[in-house]
């Protein structure tokens, strides 16, 4: 799938006609990153959004004393970096690549003309941050439902996918941060886990074992 082909899938994009496609198409601008490259920090002055094309992009929050706690990670077809489009505020997180990705960079000028010529093109702006409202209620849920041990066991199924066998993507460090805790409570989370025969693991890579039992801890 082209990157062009890729955009029409991406829920701001998804009513556009050709021709206002190809003037977003024309506007963008692929970004190849490395492992630590940082696309944008927190508090930047922003003028582009991004969509993700391959790789992983981790968005985070850094506390006064450098700790991270990464909000959301992009995947490929993931948009993200678009609210400062609506409300012309600074960047509220950082992002920056996990491993070696690609992204594309859309200026957010062409797509405010878009929006002023065919305002009803912003139900899918409702609807795309109705999706974010809904990832943050659930995130802020599991905060106050479930411990550590309980996020530890939802975010590696969110890792593995339908996947029994997988390698985690991030270090032990981002994943601390994905749970918001320590990363030696979630370590221990994690020995708990094999030591129930829930999980397998060595070093990154893991395989589960008791993906029910996994589940259920993850309520």
């Amino acid at each position: 799938m082209s990157d062009e082909d890729l955009l029409t899938e991406v829920e701001l994009f998804a009513d556009l006609t050709s021709d206002e496609m190809a003037t977003i198409t024309d506007a963008m601008a692929v970004r190849a990153l490395q492992r630590g490259d940082v696309l944008f920090s927190e508090g930047d002055e922003p003028t582009e959004l991004f969509v993700v094309t391959s790789g992983r992009i981790a968005i985070s929050n850094q506390s006064v004393d450098g700790r991270e706690s990464m909000m959301a990670l992009m995947e490929r077809g993931d948009l993200f970096g678009e609210m400062p489009l609506f409300d012309q505020m600074d960047r509220s997180a950082g992002a920056r690549a996990l491993e070696a990705s690609e992204v594309i960079a859309i200026p957010y000028e062409p797509v405010q003309s878009l929006y002023r010529s065919r305002p009803e093109l912003l139900w899918r702006v409702v609807a795309l941050l109705a999706m974010r409202l809904r990832t943050t209620d659930a995130a802020l849920a599991d905060s106050v439902f479930l411990d550590v041990t309980g996020r530890t066991a939802k975010r590696l199924l969110e890792l593995a996918g339908d996947r029994d066998e997988f390698a985690l993507p991030i270090t032990q460090e981002e994943l601390a941060g994905m749970v918001g805790a320590s990363r030696e409570r979630v370590n221990k989370a994690i020995a708990s886990f094999v030591r129930l025969g829930w999980i397998e693991q060595l070093d990154r890579r893991y395989r589960i074992t008791n993906r029910e039992q996994l589940e259920i801890r993850a309520r």
